[in-house]
Parts: structure tokens; C-alpha cells; sequence
């Protein structure tokens, strides 16, 4: 399958690709990796008449620590990058463990965390070549208004599949939008809609620019798991991050829990921190915790596998990764 044809361009400052997002709204996408853009590109889901390549803007690379505030990662720093980052292990543990998993060495050296964040849902009617599509008769999220996940409805399920974003919800993330207007910066939990068709609380011609983590979550402890067919390269199907912190072997002092490719965004397991906070973590907390996650859970049937196994999954990987936050 070939690329539609588009205009390349290469903005070399924040300002000038925002022009560019302005001046060509609704005909144009960012191409920060590519990993996951080019690929859909290739199966006609976006046919965007212009590309912008980000790769000129140095300023969204690399992770800035500053003492008494947090860090600050560019939305254009690799995967790779944060996975080789030594700060980022031992301060962010979760995060490091979220990334690591991402699709395979050589896609995590393309790959970046502003792109992970911003992936597009999935759905197994959805992500097929043109041709398919167009024998099925399309769906909801592109070209049609039949959706085949729930049949009847108005209202798309495509799941989010991105590994970082919910370890980053366990660290109170916050995120840069750059705009015509200036930047903002909002929580993470509020970037997204939980909608599959339009799942980014992104205007056309505004672009993330950094994320920050706070210097209150540094040290906490982390654990991230995920189900995928193959041990390497494949989106998780069902993704499940924990963050404690907790002194040595002592009670938790508070957790945060999160859920990814099981819902049209990636969710806070909110009954959790509760639940963590002020416990000996052991196999009734972590079997609490992962009931909660469980129905939190709104698997339908955008994989190959069936919603009720991969929330199962949910249920048997986030006991599992809290165990494993305890102990690490």
C-alpha cells in the first residue's frame, strides 16, 4: 500500500509549525516518529494534504530535571531516550517500566513520547486496509456511521493502546499545548475524552509540546504489565500501571492505579488510591485493587480477543502489578 500524496514541511521553531497548523487546519498532521501515522497513512485512514516534520525542533528534546520542581520531558524525546535515561528508572520507576514494553528496540528509537501520547484509538474494524473497509461498509470513527463494535449505537469504542500514558497518569503528569494563542498547560487526566472517534482534547491547530512530572511523585515505587499477543512489537490489549509510595516494606502511604486498551482512553482506577492508601500491601489489597480495575474495565470486541478474557486480564495483571510495586 502506498502513501497518499502530501506537502512536507519542516518548521524549525514551536511558532512556526503553529502557523502551519493555523494556516492549514483540517488538511494537515504531525509527523514527530511516524511508527504509527505512516503505517495508517498507508491504509488511507488519514490523507492529509500536508505533513509537518517536527524532527527541526531541538527545544521538545530531552529530559530537563529542576531541583524542588519536577521534570520536564519533550514531546519529541524518543522512547529510547527516556528508557536509557538513568533519572527517569530511579525517580519514575513506572514510567521506565511503561516504556520498555513499547512495541521493539528499533520503533522505540523512532518513537516518541509526545506521539505515544497522542496515539490514535484502535479497533479491529477500523485499522484495515481501505479495500476492507469499504467492504464492511466503514464505521463511526472514519467514513461511516454504522458502529460494528456496538451495533446500533452513535458512539465509537475504539480503545487508546498507548503504554505510557497510564503510568503517567499514576505520576500526576501534566501536559504543554502550544496554540496560536500562546501554551496551556492542563492535567493529563484531562487531555482525553473517552471518545473513540475524537479521543484528544486537541484543537486542530494546537500541538503538545512537553510533559511534566512532579517532583511529589519522584520515588515512588512502579509496576507496569501488559497483555499483547507477542512478547515484543504488538499494542497491549489490555495495560495495567501502579504507582506507590511506600517507605522500604512499610504500609503504602498512598497508589495510584491505571488502565490502558480497554477503554477509548486511558483511565485513573480512582477507587484504588483509596484503597492503597495506609495498607500493608498484600494479596487482599492487591485483590481489591484489581476488582476495582476490573470495573473500571470497558473491553468490547475491538480485538481479536473476547472482552470478557481481556478483562479478566485486567483483573489477574493488576493484582499482579501491584504485588510487584510493593516488592520493587
Amino acid at each position: 500500500m502506498s502513501l497518499p500524496e502530501f506537502k512536507l514541511l519542516r518548521p524549525r521553531t514551536i511558532q512556526e509549525a503553529v502557523g502551519h497548523l493555523a494556516r492549514h487546519r483540517g488538511d494537515i498532521l504531525i509527523l514527530a516518529g511516524g511508527t504509527d501515522l505512516l503505517p495508517s497513512m498507508r491504509q488511507k485512514l488519514f490523507t492529509p494534504g500536508h505533513l509537518m516534520d517536527m524532527r527541526g525542533l531541538g527545544e521538545l528534546r530531552g529530559v530537563h530535571v529542576t531541583p524542588g520542581i519536577g521534570v520536564e520531558i519533550g514531546a519529541l524525546t524518543t522512547l529510547s531516550a527516556i528508557e536509557d535515561s538513568e533519572f527517569i528508572r530511579r525517580s519514575y520507576r513506572v514510567l521506565h517500566e511503561a516504556v520498555v514494553t513499547v512495541a521493539s528496540p528499533i520503533l522505540r528509537n523512532m518513537g516518541t513520547l509526545g506521539g505515544n501520547i497522542c496515539l490514535d484509538t484502535r479497533c479491529v474494524w477500523y485499522n484495515q486496509s481501505l479495500q476492507w473497509r469499504r467492504s464492511c461498509g466503514f464505521c463511526i470513527k472514519k467514513d461511516g456511521d454504522l458502529c460494528h463494535v456496538a451495533p446500533g449505537g452513535a458512539r465509537c469504542w475504539a480503545a487508546f493502546s498507548g503504554d505510557t500514558p497510564p503510568a503517567l497518569l499514576c505520576l500526576d503528569a501534566q501536559v504543554e499545548i502550544a496554540g496560536p494563542i500562546g501554551v496551556r498547560r492542563v492535567p493529563l487526566s484531562d487531555f482525553y475524552t473517552n471518545v473513540g472517534e475524537a479521543h484528544l482534547r486537541l484543537d486542530p491547530n494546537e500541538m503538545l509540546t512537553r510533559v511534566f512530572l512532579p517532583e511529589t511523585s519522584a520515588g515512588w515505587k512502579g509496576s507496569y504489565l501488559k497483555l499483547r499477543v507477542r512478547g515484543s512489537i504488538d499494542y497491549p490489549l489490555t495495560g495495567v500501571a501502579v504507582a506507590l509510595k511506600q517507605k522500604g516494606s512499610g504500609p503504602s502511604e498512598t497508589g495510584r492505579v491505571a488502565i490502558t486498551a480497554v477503554n477509548p482512553s486511558p483511565m485513573l482506577v480512582k477507587a484504588a488510591e483509596h484503597a492503597l492508601t495506609g495498607k500493608q500491601v498484600d494479596e487482599h489489597v492487591a485483590s481489591v485493587v484489581a476488582e476495582l480495575a476490573a470495573k473500571t474495565a470497558k473491553p468490547l470486541t475491538t480485538s481479536a480477543l473476547t472482552p470478557e478474557y481481556r478483562r479478566e486480564m485486567v483483573r489477574v495483571f493488576a493484582k499482579r502489578a501491584v504485588l510487584a510495586a510493593a516488592k520493587s
